[in-house]
C-alpha cells in the first residue's frame, strides 16, 4: 500500500459529531441498510460482519445502531458464551459456522474465532499450540468461506488506554451496564500491553486480500458507529444507494497496514 506523506502521523483532530447531527447521520444511514437488507433478501446474498476490539471499545453500541432497524428474520447477532465441555473438543470453527448467515441473511459477529487470538491467548484460555494454529489456518479458513458465497467484512476497534479506563470506570458505576462487567475486564487495564501485543500478530498475520481487517479509530462513539455503518455501506451495492452518504472518513477506518502500528495510527 502506498501511503500519502500526509498521513504519516494520526490526526490529531478527528470531527466531532453533535447530538442533532450523529441523529440525523444515524437516521439516514439506518434507511440505507433497509435497502440494502431488501437487496440481500431479493438477491439470496450472504454477509457476515465481525466486530472486535478492546473491552469497552463500543462494540455493543455500534451493533444495536447497525441491526437496529434491519429486518429480525433476516437479521443476527452472535455472541457466543464460554464453549462448553463438548464444544471444547471439536474442531475450535465448528461453533461458529453453525451461525454463518444463509441466503438472504446478515449476521454480525460480537467477537468472533478472534477470541483465540485475543483474549483466549492473554488469558491462558488455550495452548500456545492452539494459538499458533490458528493463527495459521484462519485465513484459508476464511478464504473458503468467500469463495463459498459469503461476503466477510472484518472491523477493529480501537481505543487508547485512558479511554479504555474511563469507559470501564463508568461501566461500574453504571446500573444498567453491571451484566458488563466481568473478571475478564477487570484485568483489561492491567494486561493492556499483552493485549496490544497480541492484537498486533492477530492484525498482521490474519489480514489478507479476501478479507482484510479494517482499523476503527474508536475513542469517539458517535463516530464510530457513523463511520463504520459508512463503511460496511461503502463495501455491498444495492438499488438507490446515497453514494455520498456511505462515504466513510478514511482517517476514522482503515485497511490495516503494519506501518500504522510504528506511525503510532493504532493506539501502543
Amino acid at each position: 500500500m502506498t501511503h500519502n506523506k500526509k498521513h504519516d502521523k494520526p490526526p490529531n483532530h478527528l470531527p466531532k459529531l453533535g447530538k442533532q447531527q450523529y441523529r440525523q447521520q444515524l437516521y439516514d444511514l439506518q434507511v440505507q441498510l433497509v435497502r440494502l437488507q431488501r437487496e440481500l433478501i431479493n438477491t439470496g446474498a450472504r454477509v457476515a460482519v465481525v466486530i472486535e476490539g478492546r473491552d469497552g471499545a463500543g462494540k455493543d453500541g455500534l451493533i444495536k445502531r447497525l441491526v437496529e432497524h434491519m429486518a429480525p428474520r433476516e437479521t443476527r447477532v452472535v455472541a457466543l458464551p464460554k464453549p462448553t465441555t463438548r464444544e471444547e473438543s471439536s474442531w475450535y470453527f465448528q461453533r461458529y459456522v453453525q451461525h454463518l448467515p444463509a441466503a438472504g441473511e446478515f449476521v454480525v459477529f460480537n467477537r468472533s474465532w478472534y477470541n483465540r487470538a485475543g483474549v483466549e491467548k492473554v488469558m491462558g484460555f488455550c495452548t500456545n499450540v492452539q494459538y499458533q494454529e490458528f493463527l495459521d489456518v484462519v485465513p484459508t479458513f476464511e478464504q473458503m468461506l468467500v469463495r463459498s458465497g459469503i461476503q466477510l467484512h472484518k472491523y477493529f476497534l480501537d481505543i487508547t488506554k485512558d479511554e479504555q479506563q474511563r469507559r470501564l470506570d463508568a461501566r461500574h458505576g453504571d446500573p444498567l451496564k453491571q451484566w458488563k462487567n466481568s473478571t475478564i475486564d477487570a484485568k483489561a487495564i492491567e494486561l493492556w500491553d499483552a493485549y496490544s501485543e497480541a492484537r498486533n500478530v492477530m492484525l498482521e498475520r490474519t489480514t489478507h486480500a479476501v478479507a482484510p481487517w479494517h482499523v476503527v479509530r474508536a475513542d469517539d462513539k458517535r463516530l464510530t458507529r457513523i463511520e463504520v455503518i459508512k463503511d460496511v455501506l461503502s463495501r455491498l451495492g444495492y438499488p438507490d444507494k446515497d453514494e455520498d452518504l456511505c462515504s466513510p472518513d478514511p482517517r476514522v477506518v482503515f485497511p490495516f497496514d503494519a506501518e500504522f502500528l510504528t506511525r503510532k495510527w493504532i493506539a501502543p
